[in-house]
């Protein structure tokens, strides 16, 4: 008998303790309205679409949920939920909400730290966190998110607007709409294609970073993508690319279209493919201190505007190697206008009609222009 009354006074007392760590609330609101949240204390926050009008909240807390003051203030344009600590525990980031709401719901959230999780949801999104990761899923709308220290990854979603981390990384997985990824500090991949995505609505990619890599695997619709200090690459695209980056290399396997990308410090590679008489088909690269390669197809009416310079000090000798004939102008004398005394390779031609402009700039650096298919 004293065995059984143990177990029971330790169920008791398990129920009581879950009881304390973990509350649930429902609101009958219905679709279309916003759900604001702001977590004060920090914490992670979960939110799910379904197909029902119930905005379904339930709070779990590490150590007891007394600890915390929870006010929902419903009212004709949805809900808002604040949470606040009241000072006992002395913890940050101890609770978690996890919330359901019908599928077409806006949102606005705010966390002091923690991470954030939204799937199946349609609607206007945006918020940010102190400092944690931002996973999305399934999303149509517009969004603007920001967090200060983590990583950010969308998948399978329709949105416009601006993602962004302060130091992670990003990742954009089969994601249409003109959605921008940008990071302080880290690499920034665009990965899937549009046409897996929800909607097959091309639009442009728009990628930058302050100091990591870019890659892109799929820009139907054309690209325009920026790094203050690591290497880019685009392995298919359209249109056209815009590629900058101030201390990478850049290479653009395959562009069925036109093309401009610089580096302060590094080589670029680019090769064009497609019908050469179809679109605009300008190119215009330039190095401040690597090789550049262009393959161009064979048939492509071009006027070439080609400057290499390579300094007293360089290395060695630099030259401009073309499938396609070219006029050189080299200068005898060194250029001392500059600084750096420096000498000058100009080319000069024209294939066909000459409707593209090819211009090629590098410096301590070759030029090679390859004839494809």
């Amino acid at each position: 008998m004293k065995t059984i009354r143990l177990i029971f006074s330790f169920i008791l007392i398990a129920g009581l303790v879950f009881a304390q760590n973990e509350s649930e609330k429902e609101f009958k609101i219905g679709p279309g309205k916003k759900l604001k949240v702001d977590l004060n204390t920090g914490g992670d926050i979960e939110i799910r679409g379904w197909d029902k009008d119930t905005y379904q909240i339930r709070t779990r807390a590490t150590d007891d949920l007394d600890d915390y003051r929870i006010d929902y203030d419903e009212s004709s344009r949805g809900l808002e939920i604040d949470l606040i600590s009241m000072g006992y525990s002395g913890h940050r980031n101890d609770v978690a909400l996890y919330i359901r709401v019908p599928n077409k719901t806006n949102l606005e959230l705010e966390t002091m730290g923690g991470d954030i999780i939204i799937d199946n949801i349609a609607g206007e999104i945006e918020g940010e966190t102190m400092g944690g990761d931002l996973e999305f899923s399934n999303l149509n709308g517009e969004i603007e998110f920001t967090t200060m220290g983590g990583d950010v990854h969308v998948s399978d979603s329709h949105l416009k607007g601006e993602v962004k981390t302060m130091g992670g990384r990003v990742e954009l997985n089969r994601v249409a709409g003109n959605l921008k990824g940008s990071s302080m500090g880290g690499d920034v991949v665009y990965s899937g294609t549009k046409a897996s995505a929800k909607s097959s609505t091309e639009e442009e990619i728009r990628i930058s970073t302050m100091g990591g890599a870019i890659r892109v695997d799929a820009a139907p619709a054309g690209a325009e993508v920026s790094t203050m200090g690591g290497d880019i690459r685009i392995r298919s695209a359209a249109r056209y690319v815009k590629a900058k980056t101030m201390g990478g290399d850049i290479n653009l396997d395959e562009v069925d279209g036109g093309a401009k990308a610089s580096t302060m410090g590094g080589d670029i590679i680019v090769k064009m493919v497609g019908d050469p008489s179809q679109g605009n088909r300008d190119v215009d690269l330039s190095s401040m201190g690597g090789d550049i390669e262009l393959t161009v197809p064979a048939k492509l009416s071009m006027e070439f505007d080609i400057k290499l310079t390579y300094t007293k000090s360089s290395r060695r000798s630099y030259k401009i190697d073309s499938d396609f004939p070219i006029k050189l102008d080299q200068k005898d004398d060194w250029d001392y206008s500059e600084g750096t005394p420096r000498k000058y390779i100009f080319g000069t031609g024209k294939t066909g009609e000459g409707k593209y402009k090819i211009k090629i700039e590098t410096i301590n650096g070759d030029i090679r222009i390859r004839k494809g298919n």
